[in-house]
């Protein structure tokens, strides 16, 4: 009776990672397929996203460059000074005048890391076995009144995120990102909405939200040229 008892709750077991990996990649094409599709996905070689901060009433321009694989840039114009975050696979530099900063400052190990991930323009979930990453579906969790899928992607570099899948629109409404600060685990959570299509087929998220507040953007350009010298810590 043991060995009928065991058997069966081994074949339970074998059908239920069966089942979770299954629901994993229906769950990841559909996504895919509703930003636009791995072909296109897989073409992207540089993304700009322009728009505004609203801070305590005053609208803040900021824009997004990243370039796949080699690098990300973020600007922001505060009082009339610009400020920026530079990261490269192996590097990166902070510069902020409006916060005293006279040069720009190197970020520590531990921050390029956490970053690096963001360097892939196709993202986590395409191709992700190619890419070494493991993907473990988690469950149903709330977002905003929502029942999301929950996956929790481990990445090749080590990193841990969370992504959450509305299963009605298949988008990506929110990530958790585990990372470290002052020695202690905390979760860097973004919110993406305001969905729409760009030149070349894609669907972005025109507004991301974080605690430090959302990101309006109002205009996204796919493929651009990117000057070489964009990722280089230069005032």
């Amino acid at each position: 009776m043991k060995k009928i008892l065991l058997f069966l709750f081994l074949s339970i077991l074998g059908i239920s990672a069966s089942l979770s990996a299954q629901n994993v990649d229906d769950i990841i094409n559909k996504y895919l397929s509703a930003v636009g599709g791995v072909d296109k996905l897989t073409q992207l070689k540089s993304i700009v996203m322009e728009g505004k901060i609203n801070a305590n009433g005053a609208e803040i321009p900021v824009t997004m460059t990243r370039s796949n694989l080699k690098g990300f840039r973020f600007d922001i114009n505060v009082m009339g000074m610009t400020g920026w975050v530079i990261m490269t696979p192996d590097s990166g530099w902070v510069f902020m005048p409006f916060q005293g900063q006279t040069k720009p400052e190197a970020m520590p190990g531990d921050a390029i890391k956490e970053g690096v991930d963001q360097l892939d323009l196709s993202g986590s979930l395409c191709n992700y076995k190619a890419k070494g990453h493991t993907i473990e579906y988690i469950g149903l969790d709330d977002v905003e009144g929502t029942e999301c899928h929950k996956l929790k992607v481990n990445h090749k570099s080590g990193n841990i995120t969370y992504f959450l899948i509305d299963p009605a629109s298949n988008y990506l409404v929110r990530t958790i990102t585990k990372q470290k600060a002052g020695g202690k685990e905390m979760d860097i959570i973004s919110d993406f909405s305001n969905y729409k299509p760009v030149d070349g087929g894609l669907i972005f998220p025109f507004t991301i939200a974080s605690q430090n507040g959302p990101i309006e953007f109002q205009k996204i350009t796919i493929n651009s040229e990117i000057p070489e010298n964009t990722f280089k810590p230069i005032n």
